[in-house]
């Protein structure tokens, strides 16, 4: 069963190589000891080993680099910069320590190149525009051996017209749901009606974000509508036809029912086990969630839902997250040595182990821990379901806009509501 749970879960990173989005350190030393103020670290030696090599070797250079990651990872983040700094002690090592998600860092960047990280996580889908604006270096050193280390899939995902441009970090952005077993069985968890009868019966609430267009676009694409891009990168969206506003039949009678919750990931996070018996989320809030659910811990592919008197399936995106070198570093050797890193066997193992984020290493992903993992079981399972997410950015706002208005349970005329989507989401 593991065997078949990897093999799902790799061939759904190597199903990635259809988008557009190192080694293993193998050093278990401790991160040296630093001084913190605020979000930087300073990372000195302290060994006197170092100190002799300081003398041999003449003066060192303090490396400065700004760093990138969401509020999850940077507890994380600080620690594999500093072991990363107490493997490389010829340099003196300066991290700062940036909160911006990977979701924010296209914007976050155009902002202002020069003020933005050296070394940043961002989607695979935000490859493309980041590639135009001239935002990331291409990966020159050890190139072979990073695309030998990671699914097929992501490294595709990192490139661009043959070029790597960026460190595969992750093969798990998708999503999937999230259940507190004392409340929902396997059968219940099926179907959306099942899951929303039994939260009903228990007093329960039933969680998704339906005004983040990521997670809407699961009722469309489930009833075979289209979200991608043509050769020459035009958005299609034909989510006003008939299939779609089945779909956002199905989407009103959700947000309707008693049951329906909203809100961003903290609200999931903060409710499931009290008053929030489910959710839609994926493998970053995991250690939270089986933190609060113990063993009434559940993770399964999406539920089917009702759309024009049928079951349908709900649908999915699932892509990767990538680490980039900014082309306006001051030292992009160092900045690269420091991306691979991050990205390494040892890293994403560790990765895994604290924040449940399923690796791009292929090595990692073989790995009984992974194999047993129920969250990437589920994201496995419903990688059959899920497409490559071929998206721009006009869609994002209409999406959020559409869904908002249900959530808020608009009464106004779906049709109207979808042509208005469609057009500002394949505006050009």
């Amino acid at each position: 069963m593991k065997k078949k749970i990897v093999s799902i879960f790799l061939a759904a990173s190597m199903a990635l190589s259809l988008c557009a989005c190192g080694d293993a350190a193998g050093n278990t030393a401790a991160p040296a000891e630093g001084t913190q103020t605020g979000d930087s670290t300073t990372v000195s030696d302290a060994t006197a080993d170092n100190e002799a090599t300081d003398n041999v070797a003449g003066e060192k250079e303090t490396i400065a680099l700004k760093v990138w990651g969401s509020q999850t990872d940077q507890e994380l983040l600080k620690e594999l910069c500093e072991k990363f700094a107490s493997e490389h002690p010829e340099n003196d090592w300066e991290f700062e320590y940036g909160v911006v998600g990977e979701a924010d860092a296209q914007a976050r960047y155009l902002e202002d190149p020069a003020a933005a990280a050296d070394v940043f996580s961002y989607p695979d889908d935000q490859l493309i525009t980041l590639v135009q604006a001239d935002a990331l270096y291409e990966v020159t050193r050890n190139v072979d051996e990073i695309k030998s280390a990671n699914a097929p899939g992501t490294i595709d995902a990192a490139s661009y017209n043959g070029v790597l441009y960026g460190y595969p970090m992750t093969a798990d952005n998708g999503y999937y749901l999230y259940y507190d077993k004392s409340v929902l069985t396997e059968e219940d968890v099926k179907t959306l009606d099942g899951i929303l009868a039994a939260a009903n019966k228990a007093g329960k609430q039933v969680h998704m974000d339906v005004s983040n267009g990521w997670y809407l676009a699961s009722f469309f694409l489930g009833n075979g509508c289209q979200l991608t891009l043509d050769e020459n990168g035009k958005q299609i969206c034909d989510f006003n036809n008939e299939k779609g506003l089945e779909a956002a039949e199905a989407i009103r009678a959700f947000c309707n029912d008693p049951a329906f919750v909203t809100g961003d990931d903290s609200v999931l996070q903060g409710g499931i086990g009290d008053n929030i018996c489910c959710g839609i989320s994926g493998p970053w809030t995991s250690a939270s969630i089986k933190e609060k659910l113990g063993d009434n811990f559940g993770a399964a592919k999406l539920p089917t839902f009702t759309c024009g008197g049928k079951q349908v399936q709900m649908g999915s995106f699932l892509g990767c997250k990538v680490l980039g070198v900014n082309t306006q570093t001051a030292h992009p050797v160092e900045a690269m040595e420091l991306a691979e890193f991050l990205t390494n066997e040892e890293s994403q193992a560790r990765r895994f182990e604290v924040l449940g984020y399923g690796p791009s290493n292929i090595n990692v992903a073989n790995s009984d821990a992974v194999a047993s993992d129920p969250a990437l079981k589920a994201l496995a399972e419903q990688s059959q379901y899920a497409i490559s997410q071929h998206v721009n950015g006009a869609y994002w706002t209409p999406a959020e806009a559409f869904g908002a208005e249900l959530e808020g349970h608009s009464t106004g005329d779906l049709q109207t509501m979808l042509d208005q989507l469609v057009e500002q989401a394949t505006a050009e």
